[in-house]
């Protein structure tokens, strides 16, 4: 897998781009590979979890992460569109509150590489999208967390037409403020 990382401007959160091999016939390109992973991110991780979502238009999920057995994630989007966000939750870091933003789809196969003491978000932009994430941790019910992802003091700047799709937990999440976060 030969792979193309960007860096963003939070520390440790990266872009992804593999190398698409296309012919008469389609397209080839590796989505995962252990090795060339750990060299784009400079550390070997084990990932334990594969996660398929499917959303319609406007629904924005998120901003989620657990403060006990964190999760590092590695996103992609099989079909469709989505704005996807990591956000800094770690009280020690000189990027604390703030986020980066990442079209990813179908089309551009662009990964976001969200290490642990991130939070993570996405929102849909087309009609529909498959968002595929490996985790380096199991879910834990009683540990997921979640911020407000229209908190105010982050200032996610979502590319909204109307209101999004939330569900009743992520519109009830606290404000970065009064989050259980890293230190």
């Amino acid at each position: 897998m030969s792979v193309k990382v960007q860096t963003t401007a939070l520390d440790g959160v990266l872009v992804l781009e593999p190398d698409v091999f296309t012919d008469a016939r389609g397209s080839f390109f590796e989505s995962f590979n252990a090795r060339a992973f750990a060299e784009a991110i400079g550390a070997q991780v084990d990932f334990v979890q594969d996660n398929h979502s499917r959303s319609i238009r406007n629904v924005l999920r998120g901003i989620h992460y657990q403060r006990v057995r964190p999760q590092g994630k590695l996103v992609r989007v099989s079909s469709g569109r989505v704005l996807d966000v990591a956000v800094d939750l770690r009280r020690s870091s000189q990027t604390f509150g703030h986020w980066v933003g990442v079209e990813l789809s179908g089309d551009n196969r662009r990964q976001l590489w969200v290490p642990p003491g991130f939070g993570h978000a996405f929102m849909v932009l087309s009609e529909s999208a498959d968002v595929l994430y490996k985790t380096t941790e199991y879910w834990f019910g009683a540990h997921e967390r979640a911020v407000l992802w229209s908190d105010p003091t982050i200032g996610i700047r979502w590319p909204l037409a109307g209101a999004p799709i939330v569900s009743d937990k992520d519109a009830a999440a606290p404000l970065l403020e009064r989050a259980d976060l890293f230190d």
